[in-house]
């Protein structure tokens, strides 16, 4: 069985590479073109003399244009074979001088810049010796160098603009990707948070829920209850953490935490002031206790966590700490999130043994965090 091929679309013939930065401006550029037939037209030249001149206009308008897509020696050979045409008729035909001048609009854009300086040199220096070779009177060969490296020197620069606006834009495009990047490790840390939490607290509530379903069927329902409230306050988190526009309320936080801890059997104390914070700095600190908590209840054994947040001159304190087993290993996927949070706001998160034995989870924020 043999399979059928699609036929290729036709490519489209174009005179010019697809550039932005071109656009028509090259076709612009042909207006100083016709000033090769001026002379010709003036002098009523021969059939041969106007064959002539004709055969080396098509030359020079397939070189100029070819010239847009030629790199390295063809390019250089370009340039040299228009202004060899100039040379060839500027004896006779002082329009022939616009070669030149088109010879030294190409040698500006050869790259890197030294060899287009080094090819102009190598042009102002043929000019010279074929105007003093030809009895060109100087002023005319001076007046055309001058033209040639003004313009070739003008293409040196615009080649550095467009240079830079490539960079420009491909700086943009990895500053694109980085920001890509950042939001989705963001989405991932938020995630983590809001399940790794919610599904811990579900987790527990319903076991609560199995075992007291036939002795408290009615305390039994009411945990079912909020194990509905918890699962659709964590899908309106999720959505939120999402689409970027997420904020966590520290006090709702602290009541989460108590909730999930009493849920486990460990006993909570707490002592959190009201200090000033930021929307950030509320949000993070927030998402510091929901991580600490749900690392206690799954990892530490603890009977008791404490949760404290104090403000000593500038600078906010939180602390977790819990009497369990004490931290084991490198920080996981949750501290490491938590941590780059917190240093993303200048602050400090330490990882140690707390007052009551276990572990402790602090955090600084302020001027004197550091």
């Amino acid at each position: 069985m043999t399979s059928v091929q699609k036929p290729h679309a036709p490519r489209r013939f174009r005179l010019l590479p697809e550039d932005g930065l071109l656009g028509w401006t090259p076709y612009l550029w042909l207006g100083y073109f016709p000033t090769f037939f001026i002379a010709p037209y003036r002098q009523h030249a021969s059939a041969l003399e106007w064959a002539a001149t004709i055969a080396a206009g098509i030359i020079f308008v397939a070189l100029y244009f070819r010239g847009y897509w030629a790199r390295g020696r063809e390019f250089v050979g370009i340039v040299v074979v228009i202004a060899l045409l100039g040379f060839a008729f500027v004896h006779d035909n002082a329009g022939a001088s616009v070669f030149l001048t088109y010879a030294g609009a190409f040698a500006g854009v050869l790259r890197p810049r030294e060899r287009a300086i080094a090819l102009l040199a190598v042009l102002a220096v043929a000019i010279a010796l074929v105007g003093a070779a030809l009895g060109i009177p100087p002023l005319y060969w001076i007046a055309q160098i001058c033209i040639s490296l003004m313009i070739g020197a003008a293409n040196i620069h615009s080649g550095r603009v467009r240079e830079l606006i490539r960079e420009l834009g491909k700086a943009r495009e990895e500053k694109d990707q980085l920001v890509r990047v950042a939001e989705r490790e963001r989405i991932a840390r938020d995630l983590h948070d809001v399940l790794g939490h919610t599904l811990t607290l579900i987790t527990l509530k319903s076991a609560l829920a199995a075992r007291i379903a036939e002795r408290e069927p009615a305390r039994a329902a009411g945990e079912m209850r909020e194990i509905e409230r918890v699962a659709r306050d964590a899908l309106a988190d999720v959505r939120a953490a999402v689409t970027g526009y997420r904020g966590v309320g520290l006090a709702n936080e602290v009541e989460s935490a108590e909730v999930m801890l009493r849920a486990a059997g460990v006993a909570v104390e707490r002592d959190v002031e009201p200090v000033p914070l930021t929307a950030s700095e509320e949000t993070t600190l927030a998402l510091a206790i929901r991580e600490a908590v749900t690392n206690v209840v799954r990892h530490a054994g603890a009977t008791l966590c404490r949760i404290t947040l104090q403000q000593v001159g500038e600078t906010r304190a939180l602390a977790v700490e819990d009497d369990g087993r004490g931290k084991r290993g490198p920080d996981g996927n949750g501290l490491a999130g938590m941590r780059e949070r917190v240093h993303a706001l200048g602050g400090q998160l330490e990882v140690g043994m707390g007052v009551v034995a276990g572990t402790c989870v602090r955090i600084t924020l302020g001027r004197h965090a550091q």
